[in-house]
């Protein structure tokens, strides 16, 4: 296996579950001084679409196609989703029956581009990246500009 060039660390959040959300995320080239951090909040969201959308926000944020990155998160929803190859019999089925349908298919989309692996952590066990992950991610949901999860399946707020 090729050693690991990028480690993304991800997590979401969404107050009341649904409610307003958030996700964070940490990029970090291995073995250079390079360190970003992202965020964004939304108005109506959940959890698990927080936690798949931060992972698919870092991903485009890779510049070079077929970097290798390990993906860090405490989503046993996203880690075993890939992992465990479901999400791409849920893409053989087109998604029939499956929440968050739009990001699972944006998901595919981003993480073909890249060598891709999922680390599941445990979320609030003192790892500093992750608690880092989700401070961003419960910060930009209490934000004052939160956007519009407009893929979410019971948002009727308007983009207007």
């Amino acid at each position: 296996m090729d050693k690991p060039q990028v480690h993304i660390y991800t997590d979401g959040a969404a107050r009341g579950n649904p409610g307003p959300g958030g996700y964070g995320i940490i990029m970090e080239w291995v073995g250079k001084p390079y360190r970003k951090e992202f965020s964004q909040g939304f108005k109506h969201t959940t959890n698990n679409r927080m936690e798949l959308l931060a992972v698919i926000v870092a991903l485009k944020k890779l510049k070079n196609l077929d970097t290798t990155a390990v993906v860090f998160t405490d989503s046993k929803y996203v880690a075993d989703a890939v992992e465990k190859k479901w999400v791409f019999g849920w893409e053989k089925k087109g998604f029939k029956d499956r929440k968050n349908a739009d990001l699972w298919i944006e998901f595919l989309k981003e993480f073909r581009k890249h060598k891709v692996r999922f680390k599941w952590i445990r979320g609030h066990n003192d790892h500093p990246q992750n608690e880092r992950c989700d401070q961003l991610a419960v910060e930009a949901s209490k934000g004052k500009r939160l956007l519009i999860d407009t893929g979410f399946e019971g948002e009727s707020e308007s983009l207007f």
